[in-house]
């Protein structure tokens, strides 16, 4: 028996997700995470999932350690080789202010201090052509810099290196031949898109987690091999692809949003099952919401991704394909609090798992999302986390009596508004990936996914008005399950901006021709030829303009024919289009994928299809402005298939609870899914 793995880092829980790959049977396990040493929490729900390493045919990862090690600011002490001339490009970065009415903004702070940023005698114009050869003896001095200054990493970013690559490459080798001990990267091994603050951002965040990451990636690829792990250990990407473990070494940085993408993949396979490619997905944790779109099938992505950007900081661009995600602090920790204006606010700051909500009593005081939740009826203190843990409501009840006096409402109140608030933050964020993105969420499904979603899903999506909001099984490690199913992914990127009536469709060919080429070399030589495919697309704009449209291109497509998908996709985003204005191309991309056959997963057994479900219980429920109501409550696993109830009801399983509201109707479809109908 062979079985393919996944395991998904959390900042509470390491989920596992395994698939026997002969029946589509799938096993889930969770174990707490261990944040000291990250590889013990994988090995340790590897063993409680009782998971047998040497009939595993690949495991597939999601960790957090690029993000954690970024935010928490615990990566390597950097250095930076530049183009004489640009040593203060990270600290110039973007003149334009995120918040427009802010006049005295302040710009983050580089990863790289000034005092380690090194200059190089080098000059290439942005089509390519050498003005000045690279200065190369001028580089033993700077190692010798380096190698005083203590550097661990190195990033190296040349003036449109995007067009010429030699003069950084032969930066990278000399000062690798002398600094043997120091990760070196180069920015042009990461990126080849334009732009030099993006790209030495993304270089230098790059060089920062890259020890790091290479000593966990080997630390846990030893120790699984260690217990016996037959397959190979790739890990879970940004780009909504897996990689090996030498790519994520070499490339830590395609790992930045590595756990929410598995999620967004497993939105898009389960779209694909009930014949609804285009898919609103929404995973609500302990501490953070994220939202993503799926149009089509496939996940949205991205070279635009920025770390810790705000509407009012500009945080630090990564430019790298990552799924288009947007993430808000509005999870079930988040902290209720009074602002100095005497408003209401839910988040960013998280009561986390320890001390955790106030019901935990675990010391934590101040209330949160959950503690609302509790307040309103729709969590069973008897019953969280399939009652593995202990609350109590009337601590609920106390910390947010002791807020409700500063705004004079009673707790009951304070609930409701706690629960509208942080609604009306994740609409707002389910409106930046569709609505800002000249997509409208009633042609879309909303997925649920993670412990908090299936609560909040139905009042969002009628909020929204999508289509009808889908929970499916195994929302609570929906991430793992995702990344069960998700395939090796290259992406290659090539700016070259030429007027489209300047170029031939049979050169604009070959240019996409060699960048397949060169994604089908990375996937690897052993792959088989007929596994392999690969999708084009390239960032058009009119002449003149700043921003870009991304256009899908088919091969053998005239160029007549991507001018007219341009126009039509910029009247989609922004509702105009100038026909009589000159067209560029800007960026090109190539993602290749590796499509495996495998089996799909099998729906969790459901009870006979005549049977009723017992009901669980009831109690009052506070629906807010849709009122209080004696609520029934089932049991998900005794749902059977073509069960169907109109609300209001409650959901429960171990890992979440799915709320319907009044007048909406519940479904169980037959592959376990709940359908929410919003009427």
């Amino acid at each position: 028996m062979k079985t393919r793995v996944a395991t998904d880092i959390g900042g509470t829980f390491t989920d596992l997700v395994r698939l026997d790959e002969a029946t589509g049977e799938l096993m889930l396990a969770k174990s707490a995470t261990t944040p000291d040493e990250l590889a013990k929490g994988v090995l340790d729900v590897v063993e409680q999932g009782g998971v047998e390493l040497s009939e595993v045919a690949e495991l597939s990862h999601g960790t957090t350690i690029v993000i954690n090690t970024l935010t928490e600011r615990t990566g390597a002490r950097t250095g930076l080789v530049t183009t004489r001339g640009f040593r203060d490009v990270l600290e110039i970065a973007r003149g334009n202010r995120p918040d427009m009415y802010n006049l005295v903004p302040s710009k983050p702070t580089p990863f790289v201090p000034r005092r380690y940023r090194y200059e190089v005698t080098e000059r290439v114009d942005r089509h390519g052509t050498v003005l000045q050869p690279l200065a190369i003896g001028e580089l033993d001095e700077i190692a010798a810099a380096i190698a005083a200054a203590g550097i661990e990493a190195l990033a190296i970013c040349f003036v449109h290196a995007y067009a010429h690559p030699e003069h950084e490459r032969a930066c990278r080798d000399h000062l690798r031949d002398r600094l043997p001990d120091i990760a070196v990267t180069a920015s042009s091994d990461v990126t080849r898109e334009w732009r030099e603050y993006e790209r030495t951002s993304t270089a230098v965040l790059n060089s920062y987690v890259q020890p790091r990451v290479g000593r966990y990636v080997d630390a846990l690829e030893a120790r699984l091999h260690e217990r016996g792990l037959a397959g190979p250990l790739q890990i879970m990407q940004s780009n909504a692809g897996t990689a090996t473990a030498a790519a994520a070494r070499g490339r830590p940085i395609y790992l930045v949003e590595s756990g929410p993408a598995g999620g967004v993949v497993g939105a898009a396979r389960l779209g694909q099952r009930i014949g609804e490619p285009n898919v609103l997905y929404l995973d609500i944790g302990g501490t953070t919401a994220k939202c993503s779109l799926i149009l089509d099938g496939e996940p949205t992505t991205t070279t635009e991704y920025r770390i810790e950007g705000r509407p009012d900081y500009a945080g630090y661009p990564v430019m790298v394909p990552v799924v288009d995600i947007v993430e808000i602090g509005a999870g079930g920790g988040s902290i209720a609090w009074v602002d100095q204006g005497g408003s209401l606010r839910v988040g960013p700051r998280s009561a986390g798992a320890e001390p955790g909500p106030a019901c935990y009593a675990r010391g934590g005081d101040q209330p949160t999302v959950t503690d609302a939740k509790l307040l309103a009826g729709v969590l069973d203190p008897d019953y969280f986390l399939g009652g593995t843990v202990a609350v109590q409501r009337e601590l609920s009840h106390e910390a947010l009596s002791q807020l409700g006096q500063q705004l004079g409402h009673d707790a009951r109140e304070l609930a409701n508004g706690i629960v509208r608030l942080v609604n009306a933050n994740m609409i707002n964020a389910l409106k930046l990936v569709s609505v800002r993105r000249g997509y409208d969420p009633r042609d879309f499904v909303l997925v649920a996914g993670g412990g908090g979603g299936p609560m909040h899903a139905a009042a969002l999506g009628a909020e929204l008005r999508v289509k009808r909001v889908i929970v499916p099984p195994f929302s609570g490690v929906f991430s793992a399950w995702g990344m069960c199913l998700t395939d090796p992914r290259v992406d290659v990127i090539q700016t070259r901006i030429v007027r489209t009536s300047s170029v031939e469709a049979a050169e604009i060919d070959r240019l996409f021709a060699a960048m397949e080429g060169e994604a089908a070399s990375e996937l690897g030589a052993e792959r088989e030829a007929t596994s392999t495919s690969f999708a084009r697309s390239v960032d058009m704009r009119y002449q003149g303009q700043e921003h870009t449209v991304r256009v899908p291109v088919d091969p053998g497509t005239s160029i007549e024919a991507v001018e007219a998908s341009f126009h039509a996709e910029h009247r989609r985003a922004y509702t105009f289009d100038l026909d009589e204005t000159g067209i560029e191309f800007v960026t090109f991309h190539v993602a290749g994928f590796v499509r495996r056959d495998g089996v799909e997963p099998r729906p969790p057994a459901l009870p006979h299809a005549a049977s009723r479900p017992e009901v669980k219980g009831q109690r009052l429920v506070d629906f807010d402005i849709d009122g209080i109501h004696d609520t029934t409550v089932y049991e998900r696993e005794d749902l059977p298939a073509g069960f169907t109830a109109v609300g209001p009801l409650v959901v429960e399983e171990p890992t979440t609870t799915t709320l319907v509201h009044p007048a909406q109707t519940l479904l169980v479809d037959e592959a376990g899914n709940l359908t929410i109908e919003l009427g």
